[in-house]
């Protein structure tokens, strides 16, 4: 009854209409993170972490303090820590309090992204989906747990708030190295990203990885007359083209071994079986014969590499004239999964277009992110499953690591975290983009599935301990 009561307790906050005022607040405190960050941008995502979270931190019995950011010019983490007993589980949380440039100009009528405007089950603001819905959900759920258990959880408690996710997380696996013994913890619970589906909770357990890397192809100063120099002159954006069909063909299979995974892991496989991609709405049909041979669209986005052509430019594209270009480039990605050499792409590109004749193909590597995954059948994940479906009537989505990249490297790799997302989003969201939302029946359940984990992490006789 008791796990009822906490339960009950969180939906009476959302009912009430106190999580749309939290969240209210929240969004109106214009948290923008980017490269270079201003003073005032400094001061708002600092006010935040004071005002918001070590408020909310301290009602949780937690000792907050800001910590700077070990990146020179890297935005400050809070850092909270409530520690119950010797013996009992602790449980690592994160949230992220920065968001995407609001974009004001571009939103719909009626709509601003500093201001929470509700319009049916959507509520629209900048942050309502990435992050601050999300972060706040789990911080309320934590908070009704507290009060039902009468003052305890029944669980060590440890939190962590960046203010640079947004921009690539400069500090946080650093951080997370020289604070290792203060955040050691049993597993992670955290929330970001969408499920699979509005209506399907959905567990994910580490992200692919990405690598960013520019071809450039800088023959010549200048550009010259076509019909003068045809047939003369090595043209820069020809051999870019044929330098990037050596690295994909014409339906995305990458043709460089350095670049592909190696196969997918059963147990990886046997989490994709009946994993559903896309058929929203909203989702873009997708190219069943793009990609990878024999594998299923699930294993194709959850277990495999893809390498995307993001941009690919020479001379003037809109307005062409007839001249041969001196420059040509493209801006490419290479998103990964576990098992793949990332650090040793810049040399196995380069190594691939000499011997395919491209020396003059210049390979620039830029910003990586590491691929994880925590095991789909491992008892922390079964644990969590088992507690969703309990609260919700119906056993969640496993995705063994998400399509997209998040910083889950800083937990599982420099921490050696078992890791459990729990997102509170959906596809739709509009994350990143103008009128950005959270689903109102999105965010009820949500808080009770949290309420519902917190709740058995406390309860020792229905834990993997």
């Amino acid at each position: 009854m008791a796990r009822a009561e906490a339960i009950d307790r969180v939906l009476e906050y959302f009912d009430s209409g106190g999580f749309l005022r939290d969240l209210g607040r929240r969004v109106a405190l214009p948290t923008e993170s980017r490269s270079g960050n201003s003073t005032d941008q400094q001061r708002q995502l600092r006010a935040y972490l004071e005002t918001e979270i070590a408020t909310a931190a301290t009602r949780l019995g937690c000792t907050p303090r800001i910590v700077d950011n070990p990146v020179t010019g890297g935005g400050p983490f809070l850092i909270a820590t409530r520690h119950e007993g010797e013996g009992l589980p602790t449980v690592l949380t994160y949230g992220h309090a920065d968001v995407v440039p609001g974009q004001a100009h571009r939103w719909r009528s009626g709509l601003e992204p500093w201001r929470l405007v509700v319009e049916g089950d959507r509520w629209y603001g900048r942050g309502t989906a990435d992050n601050k819905g999300q972060h706040s959900i789990n911080l309320a759920a934590l908070e009704q747990v507290l009060h039902t258990r009468g003052g305890r959880f029944g669980f060590n408690l440890k939190l962590i708030v960046e203010t640079g996710e947004e921009t690539g997380s400069p500090g946080l696996h650093a951080l997370c190295t020289q604070l290792r013994e203060e955040l050691a913890a049993n597993l992670l619970i955290a929330s970001d990203g969408p499920r699979i589906s509005a209506e399907r909770p959905t567990l994910f357990l580490g992200s692919r990885g990405s690598v960013a890397f520019t071809l450039r192809v800088p023959l010549r100063d200048g550009a010259h007359h076509s019909g003068n120099w045809g047939g003369l002159l090595r043209n820069p954006a020809t051999t870019l083209a044929a330098a990037l069909a050596t690295l994909v063909d014409g339906r995305g299979t990458i043709l460089v071994p350095g670049l592909r995974p190696p196969s997918i892991p059963p147990a990886v496989k046997r989490a994709l079986t009946d994993l559903p991609v896309g058929g929203g709405a909203a989702d873009p049909v997708i190219d069943e014969d793009w990609g990878e041979p024999r594998l299923t669209p699930a294993e194709r986005l959850v277990g495999w590499n893809t390498l995307e052509v993001l941009s690919l430019a020479a001379g003037h594209p809109d307005t062409p004239v007839n001249a041969i270009p001196g420059t040509a480039h493209a801006h490419c990605q290479l998103r990964t999964v576990v098992g793949t050499d990332a650090e040793g792409v810049g040399a196995t590109l380069r190594a691939h277009l000499d011997a395919h004749g491209f020396p003059m193909v210049e390979v620039e590597v830029g910003r990586k992110m590491t691929a994880t995954r925590t095991d789909p059948e491992g008892p922390w994940v079964r644990w969590a499953a088992e507690s969703v479906a309990r609260t919700t009537g119906t056993p969640p989505v496993i995705m063994p690591n998400l399509g997209g990249s998040i910083p889950n490297d800083a937990f599982s790799d420099a921490l050696g975290l078992s890791t459990i997302w729990v997102p509170h989003s959906y596809p739709a969201c509009a994350q990143h983009a103008p009128d950005e939302h959270l689903l109102a029946p999105v965010a009820r359940e949500a808080l009770q599935i949290m309420a519902g984990l917190f709740w058995d992490l406390g309860d020792p006789s229905n834990r993997p301990l």
